[in-house]
């Protein structure tokens, strides 16, 4: 995320010193470091190297391959100090995750950049995407990278951000009351989006109106005159509305399809590799093209547009290059593969899945037009975290494919165990315990001309499903398929 040349570094070598509150041991790297990296697999030459203690690993034992990939550098602490000495340049602090964070809230301070924070139960990489894009046409812009969204991604996205940056974009997440208020205290932007509430991380509340109040502490961090942007279309709308209002922003406005909305969606055509999008941005009336096939990202995108036009984006320049949007791996992304005949078409959503982003999949998939040869197939996996309603949740997927007319279900999981049982015959696949046990199966099923999606929590490896396809797929040579 942050390149440097000969001249310019990240941080100088002395400048990380007080905000790191650390003592050097050894001779400090020359100029400063191009990068800051909390994992060997992805570090890159010139480097700063954090040892972060992880639930099932400690980075303390990762320094030596640190320096051999080449970092010019690593931050550890006061334990390891002596044993990671004869490694190479060391900063030594207390805590090394507490000094990530102290050099995050200093990249912050040190910047002039507006800021703008996202979170939601859905749609937060999307949307945190689709922002970055659109800023990026108006200046050095910054942005978190994949869903580095915690108590580690977002210090570290901050002390990735150059001195330099006109507009950064931060993903916040959480799981539990209480763990969003530290993190937009870092970030501290001028603009903050909730893009939606979800029945997501059930397991550790005890009702939506809970979660939307976590979600609106996103509001406790706004700068002074900030901008707080809340969807419009969601039964807790006035609930974080009086959440909004109670911080320090100067301005609420508002998304969706609701008559009072200030950016409201008044129609969306749904391609197979785009939407065209009819808008009313606070009074001035769009039409554009968006990247990504979907009402939900068409939605999400007038929460882009007002968080533009708050930054001072001309909106109609804003929206031309959400054309230029498209969805991520694991996310929306979308595979031609080939197969006997002619090819199929995989949607990738295996990074994770809660009842609304598996309810708006369908959804998509029920827009799409499929050849006359073909099906529309949903590959689902459990959906985690949703506490003593999972079961039911489950279940009541099945009015949903029906409505969306999915021809097939393969699913993975005890909880799909639900929804699989409460379909017609004609449309159970196979169901299996782990996600694994369907890749011989589906592989056999998809024919030319299907439409495939796979949808699941991420710790489901519905993943595993998608990888065998695209190797079954590299392994054959159907003649006239096309792979993209």
């Amino acid at each position: 995320m942050s390149a440097a040349t000969d001249n310019h570094f990240l941080w100088t070598s002395l400048g990380l010193v007080d905000p790191l509150e650390a003592r050097i041991c050894g001779r400090l790297p020359r100029g400063g470091i191009t990068g800051i990296s909390i994992d060997t697999r992805t570090l890159g030459e010139g480097e700063l190297f954090f040892a972060i203690r992880g639930a099932n690993s400690d980075g303390h034992d990762y320094v030596a391959a640190a320096f051999e990939k080449g970092a010019v550098a690593a931050v550890v602490d006061e334990a390891h100090a002596d044993a990671l000495r004869p490694l190479g340049p060391l900063y030594v602090v207390t805590d090394v995750l507490a000094a990530l964070e102290r050099l995050g809230t200093a990249a912050r301070a040190r910047s002039a950049a507006r800021i703008a924070a996202v979170t939601g139960s859905v749609g937060k990489t999307s949307t945190k995407e689709a922002l970055r894009l659109v800023l990026t046409q108006a200046g050095a812009s910054h942005a978190s990278i994949a869903s580095y969204n915690n108590h580690w991604g977002v210090p570290l996205s901050l002390a990735r951000m150059p001195k330099d940056t006109r507009f950064g974009v931060f993903e916040i997440g959480m799981n539990h009351k209480g763990e969003i208020t530290p993190l937009t205290a870092m970030v501290r932007p001028h603009v903050a989006i909730i893009t939606t509430i979800a029945p997501v991380h059930l397991e550790y509340f005890d009702s939506l109106d809970e979660i939307a109040d976590a979600k609106a502490e996103i509001f406790s961090g706004l700068v002074p005159g900030g901008v707080a942007i809340i969807n419009r279309d969601l039964p807790q709308y006035e609930r974080l509305l009086v959440h909004a209002k109670a911080s320090s922003a100067g301005h609420v406005a508002s998304f969706g399809e609701h008559e009072n909305a200030d950016a409201r969606l008044t129609n969306v055509a749904v391609g197979i590799d785009h939407s065209v999008v009819e808008a009313t941005i606070c009074g001035q009336q769009l039409t554009y093209r968006l990247g990504v096939p979907g009402r939900h990202f068409a939605i999400n995108a007038l929460a882009v547009l007002l968080a533009a036009k708050a930054f001072g984006v001309d909106l109609e320049v804003a929206a031309r290059t959400l054309a230029f949007s498209s969805p991520q791996p694991g996310r929306g992304e979308r595979l031609l593969l080939p197969a006997e005949g002619g090819p199929y078409t995989l949607i990738d959503e295996s990074y994770n899945a809660n009842p609304a982003s598996v309810r708006a999949a369908l959804a998509l998939v029920g827009a799409l037009p499929v050849h006359t040869s073909g099906r529309r197939i949903a590959i689902l996996g459990d959906m985690l975290e949703l506490g003593r309603g999972g079961a039911a949740m489950h279940a009541e997927l099945a009015g949903d494919i029906a409505a969306n007319h999915i021809d097939l279900v393969f699913a993975a999981g005890p909880l799909t165990k639900h929804l699989f049982e409460a379909l017609p015959c004609k449309l159970q696949g196979a169901w299996r315990d782990q996600a694994s046990e369907l890749v011989p199966i589906v592989g056999a099923a998809v024919q030319s001309g299907d439409m495939v999606i796979v949808k699941g929590s991420n710790a489901i490896r519905m993943s595993a499903i998608v990888d065998a396809l695209k190797q079954r797929a590299a392994a054959k040579n159907f003649p006239g398929a096309v792979t993209c």
